[in-house]
């Protein structure tokens, strides 16, 4: 059976009914295991004290709010290749809870910089980019809403995310590619294997990780599920009114 078989609505719909409440079950017992771990039974850090734990909420949710936009353009530019709408509502889907995710990074950023920084803001390469790409998801859905037709719709946001794409990109790799700035590199570097956080406070950060990826995949199949119904409540609503 192809794999796009699974892009049917149909198909979708039901494949995804059993594992939406399992996915959010996991990611719960995950997210709140680990955020009790991180905040609660780990010791404070010589350098930043206990102000050095909202890395089990900044970090997660800074990753998902980069990955988020990553899903959407793969998702968009499925949609502009095999022309399959469960693709599109995916990524429109996937906008809402990528940009809550952002919000959450810079908040935290934020509480996290005063103390460390000495000032909630600043700009920063990193940072910059992370309230453009916050922007380029506000655009993203204001986008969807004002435009009637579907397809059209679709088309223009994809071209959006493509775009946006660049900052996504500026986002997760500014450390790397301005040597200035204030913001640290990161902490569990994916390509190179290495880290710079100790091993106490590792295992915490990868359990909130995984529990909020597990979390973005279970809003987005929820969100998308949603999106399926009220594409088809809207054609009924359109057939009728031809009737």
């Amino acid at each position: 059976m192809s794999m796009w078989e699974y892009a049917n609505p149909k198909r979708f719909m039901e494949w995804t009914a059993p594992v939406v409440p399992w996915a959010f079950g996991l990611s719960g017992v995950l997210v709140v295991g680990g955020l009790f771990w991180g905040f609660f039974l780990t010791p404070d850090a010589d350098k930043f004290g206990s102000t050095v734990k909202i890395i089990y909420l900044h970090v997660p949710a800074a990753l998902m709010a980069i990955n988020a936009w990553f899903m959407m353009l793969v998702a968009s530019v499925i949609w502009v290749i095999r022309r399959h709408h469960v693709s599109a509502l995916a990524a429109r889907a996937a906008a809402p809870v990528g940009m809550v995710m952002t919000v959450i990074a810079l908040v935290t950023g934020a509480i996290w910089g005063m103390p460390t920084w000495g000032t909630y803001w600043v700009w920063d390469p990193r940072l910059t980019s992370f309230m453009i790409l916050f922007l380029f998801y506000l655009g993203y859905m204001a986008l969807w809403e004002a435009i009637d037709d579907p397809d059209t719709a679709a088309d223009l946001t994809a071209v959006l995310c493509i775009v946006g794409s660049i900052f996504a990109i500026l986002s997760r790799y500014a450390v790397r590619f301005w040597n200035q700035g204030l913001h640290q590199g990161t902490s569990v570097p994916v390509v190179t294997g290495g880290r710079t956080i100790a091993d106490i406070y590792f295992i915490p950060l990868v359990i909130c990780m995984f529990g909020f990826g597990i979390l973005f995949i279970a809003l987005v199949l929820l969100r998308t599920r949603t999106e399926i119904r009220a594409r088809r409540m809207r054609a009924l609503t359109a057939r009728a009114a031809r009737a």
